[in-house]
């Protein structure tokens, strides 16, 4: 993994307003090809080369904290070839990417859910889709639980409340803490959708946090605990389980056998330009699609087998 200065961290809203005036979007390099369509999806393929290095500018990401190792190293990497261009991450959660961008106060949302999913439908139409990567996730629990593998009933018993003791699915004596995340983020809205196939509510006594990095220590600090990830924050800190009997491996995603992934998606509002439109083509090269994206656990959109709408229906 390259080791290179990023720049990211909490903006004061001071800054962000500036941002959005300067238009962070601007840069030596303008765009080349005929602009797409607000509420449009790209999913362009890998390219040989990486985008032109003669752009400037600033680019403010914001969003899914399940993207964010991705944006920040290609990021870090982007500076390195790019001299004059500052790339700014942070989290949030994908509702909060998606509204900043939405609102012209970020360049690019973050996202693990498509826009109008979040967003109405008005202001999803003026946004454009960069699919970079699919991203798999997966139930985790205390490495002393004593389970590997849950059925989607038993998974659902537990998130519900209806199941507060692990022995009670064949796992060890303990009581089960609930760990989530709130209901701005992707990663729950992904895991509710294709593992639980509903939403439900925080149980009395569930942890709520707002970082993927922070759910994966808790679930590792805390007996009983329970929680999800994606692929990325996996470790041997914690048990990543089984899903109806299938593991969580790449090969079973790219399939189609097992459920619980989504796109990663990083939106502009409208088409984009300068330094983003550069930043994004960036993303999309080989050299990106290839190293980055498989080296931190995603999957490149290229080698899935299967295909998925905004509604959820797989198309092989």
């Amino acid at each position: 993994m390259k080791s290179k200065k990023t720049l990211f961290g909490t903006l004061t809203l001071s800054a962000m307003l500036a941002l959005t005036a300067c238009g962070g979007n601007s840069g030596s390099t303008a765009a080349t090809t005929e602009p797409a369509a607000a509420g449009t999806t790209t999913t362009p393929a890998a390219t040989e080369q990486p985008a032109e290095a003669s752009v400037s500018g600033e680019i403010l990401a914001v969003g899914s904290t399940a993207l964010q190792p991705l944006v920040d190293q290609v990021g870090q990497e982007f500076m390195t070839n790019n001299p004059d261009v500052v790339v700014q991450v942070q989290g949030g959660g994908s509702g909060t990417g998606l509204t900043q961008v939405s609102e012209g106060a970020a360049n690019i949302g973050n996202s693990d859910v498509f826009a109008e999913e979040k967003l109405d439908a008005d202001k999803a139409a003026e946004l454009v889709d960069h699919q970079v990567a699919v991203v798999a996730m997966a139930t985790v629990v205390n490495k002393d639980a004593g389970v590997t593998n849950l059925t989607k009933q038993q998974l659902l018993d537990v998130f519900k409340g209806t199941v507060t003791n692990w022995s009670e699915v064949g796992g060890a004596d303990q009581k089960i803490t609930i760990v989530n995340r709130p209901s701005s983020s992707g990663t729950r809205a992904t895991f509710e959708k294709y593992a639980l196939g509903e939403k439900v509510e925080n149980v009395p006594g569930a942890i709520e946090q707002d970082s993927s990095g922070t759910v994966k220590q808790i679930v590792a600090d805390t007996k009983g605990a329970v929680g999800y990830l994606a692929f990325s924050y996996l470790d041997d800190t914690v048990t990543a389980l089984s899903y109806d009997g299938v593991e969580p491996k790449e090969e079973n995603v790219q399939s189609g056998d097992y459920p619980i992934w989504a796109y990663e998606h990083m939106y502009t509002k409208g088409d984009p330009d300068g330094a983003t439109k550069a930043f994004l083509d960036y993303f999309m090269t080989e050299e990106v699609q290839n190293a980055d994206v498989t080296e931190l656990g995603y999957i490149p959109v290229s080698s899935m087998e299967v295909k998925r709408d905004a509604e959820g229906k797989v198309i092989q």
